[in-house]
């Protein structure tokens, strides 16, 4: 349990946004302490070993990392720099279909395009206007949704492409099923129904960053971002603590400012009484989303898809056509669960050697199902791989599934399996988790929210992080710059 000692600011929760809100304030020169109630930190970036195979260690949720690559948090705070390597494979994504077909999204845009035949030319209108802008895309995708886009021209590209796509008017622009399924197997990382305007959200602003600059996977595991964070927070003397369940307020040492990376109604457990009783209540209104399963493999090779550039994607997607995907996730909100499920899937080795192991490897799945099933969907998920890459099972040396159930034992703000902490609907991605101007704040002035639950949502993106830092240290603190993100430089 922690110490009654004085600190300027405690954040509960090790995650990305717990992590750069704690870096952002310990280079404003205060004094943080990180509270993690699991034995590892990182929350949902961390690389374990898992016991399915002697060195072979699996990512536990992310693993595929556009965000971090793009978001204006790492830009600033540079990973590269900070000896994390980031790997491009040359297509970012694949959508498998039947018959050995595939909707392959590779780096070059104009070698989508050809691939895409028919729909080509449809998908370079759609993409080369936001491929050419992305710093707008992201800065739209990224805010917290209070501020003006600093590129009007490219918000109003990226908004009519997602009404348009997000919507039945989506349908005019394709011609055949490859484009659509390639697209929307991108808006499925929403984990909602297809097609939604949140969905097309999220299928625009990533498969932008999938032209440009692409989907990074960074060697060794997503934990090599978490350590970068921690390494600039101690070097800035903050400190971290492993084991500590936060349940109750009295637990906390004493502080100025409280950072919540937690979901919030982890938060109003802890804070207790202190929250005003209409806060509270709002926070109740805010809804969880559907959920994830996590299905881990061990594989002696690489996946055998029928179509062999596939296997050239750092992240698959699949669940067959736009229609297909759109009966699963619709049988998922309705709370049961999908024959053929829509799966993310992504074989790092492929682009990381280091990670196989003895001739093996990890192979990172997640499905999508009701929230707080208790189904091993193991088997589910296992055939529909096999549908497009026969003979899968051959090179299946192990396999664990963590119901969605099971999802909050090893990070307690998936809710129900719910890993976006929050349902990603058109109304909670404004007033998330209320519609209060400063989202981040809570009517408690030493009390903040930090984590995906806020603007602008999930990802590895370390903005929510931020934007709760830059809201204690105006509000707390007095300080109304932020400090430089930038690693020192070398002393040699």
């Amino acid at each position: 349990m922690p110490g009654t000692d004085h600190c300027d600011a405690v954040v509960v929760g090790s995650g990305p946004n717990g992590l750069s809100a704690a870096v952002v304030l310990a280079r404003a020169g205060l004094q943080v302490r990180v509270l993690e109630a699991q034995q590892s930190i990182g929350g949902g970036a961390r690389t374990l070993d898992l016991g399915l195979a002697p060195g072979v260690t699996h990512d536990i949720c992310s693993a595929v990392h556009p965000m971090a690559a793009a978001s204006p948090f790492f830009r600033a705070f540079d990973l590269r720099a900070r000896g994390v390597e980031l790997t491009y494979p040359d297509v970012s994504y694949a959508q498998p279909l039947d018959g050995g077909r595939a909707g392959i999204a590779y780096r070059d845009l104009e070698r989508t395009v050809d691939a895409l035949g028919p729909d080509g030319a449809a998908w370079r209108r759609l993409m080369r206007p936001l491929a050419r802008h992305v710093p707008g895309v992201v800065d739209f995708a990224l805010s917290d949704r209070r501020s003006l886009p600093s590129d009007p021209l490219t918000a109003a590209q990226y908004g009519l492409g997602v009404l348009e796509q997000g919507t039945a008017l989506g349908r005019c622009r394709w011609r055949d099923e490859v484009a659509p399924a390639l697209l929307f197997g991108v808006a499925a990382h929403a984990i909602s129904r297809l097609p939604t305007l949140t969905a097309a959200g999220t299928a625009l602003s990533l498969g932008a960053l999938a032209h440009s600059p692409g989907w990074p996977l960074p060697v060794g595991g997503s934990q090599a971002i978490v350590q970068a964070l921690v390494d600039d927070l101690k070097a800035h003397g903050g400190s971290i603590e492993t084991g500590v369940d936060v349940t109750s307020f009295e637990q906390l040492p004493r502080a100025r400012a409280y950072l919540f990376d937690t979901n919030p109604w982890t938060m109003t457990r802890v804070v207790g009484e202190r929250m005003p009783q209409r806060y509270r209540r709002a926070i109740e209104r805010f809804r969880p989303g559907n959920a994830a399963a996590k299905v881990d493999f061990v594989l002696s090779g690489p996946v055998p898809w029928a179509n062999r550039e596939v296997g050239r994607a750092g992240t698959i997607h699949v669940g067959g056509t736009l229609a297909e995907m759109s009966e699963a996730e619709a049988e998922v909100a309705a709370g049961r669960h999908a024959a053929r499920p829509m799966i993310l899937s992504s074989d790092p080795a492929v682009f990381d050697p280091g990670r196989e192991v003895g001739g093996l490897r990890p192979f990172w799945t997640y499905t999508h199902v009701p929230a707080g099933s208790t189904v091993d969907v193991g088997a589910a998920v296992q055939a529909q791989i096999e549908r497009f890459a026969p003979g899968f099972g051959d090179v299946v040396v192990e396999r664990r599934t963590i119901p969605a159930a099971e999802m909050p034992a090893h990070n307690a703000n998936y809710v129900g399996g719910d890993i976006a902490a929050g349902a990603m609907n058109l109304w909670q991605l404004v007033a998330r988790p209320t519609p209060r101007w400063n989202p981040f704040a809570t009517p408690l002035p030493d009390v903040y929210l930090c984590s995906a639950s806020t603007p602008p949502g999930p990802a590895v993106h370390g903005m929510c992080g931020l934007n709760a830092a830059r809201s204690v240290l105006r509000s707390r603190f007095g300080i109304r710059d932020l400090p430089s993100l930038a690693p020192a430089p070398s002393r040699e």
